[in-house]
């Protein structure tokens, strides 16, 4: 059996309420409004559909036929402009969101190379390392990391702090 953690090295964070399903209702109207602003202006079309899945809204931009959203789809740009629109919730708000922003499937391609990412440290594990570090990486993708490393039998824990936090990976 394995198992995965996120070690906390900072000192004790103050507990966050937890957010209704309502208020991550609202969360995703307010997000969704603050998304569709920003395609009108760069003259873009695209479908939402607003979601709450394992206490976070989701906010999901699908292209029409066009593709024309492709052009946000990368993932760089998909978490640029999630921080952004969190930020706007939030101050919207007025309390702290983890909302996901997904921008034409750019999710399930961040998966993948999560995954990619995770078997090739597994690799060099296997080759003899005791211990592999990846880049460091949003609190969500970490936990994507440690779900992948749990299922290939190996075992993760996150050291850092803020932009720096990483996840480290070894042997079970």
């Amino acid at each position: 059996m394995s198992t995965t953690h996120d070690v906390d090295t900072t000192d004790q964070r103050p507990e966050r309420e937890v957010a209704t399903v309502e208020q991550l209702e609202q969360e995703g109207d307010f997000a969704a409004d603050f998304i569709e602003g920003l395609l009108d202006i760069a003259d873009i079309d695209g479908d939402l559909t607003l979601d709450v899945r394992g206490g976070r809204a989701y906010v999901s931009v699908e292209p029409p036929e066009d593709g024309s959203v492709d052009l946000l789809a990368n993932p760089d740009t998909v978490q640029a402009l999630q921080e952004l629109t969190r930020i706007a919730v939030q101050t919207k708000s007025g309390r702290f969101s983890r909302l996901i922003l997904d921008v034409g499937g750019s999710r399930d391609t961040r998966q993948r190379q999560l995954e990619v990412l995770v078997d090739r440290a597994i690799e060099r594990i296997k080759e003899g390392a005791s211990q592999a570090s990846l880049p460091a990486m949003s609190s969500y993708e970490r936990k994507l990391v440690h779900d992948v490393v749990a299922d290939r039998g190996y075992v993760s824990e996150s050291y850092g702090e803020g932009a720096d936090r990483h996840t480290v990976i070894r042997r079970a």
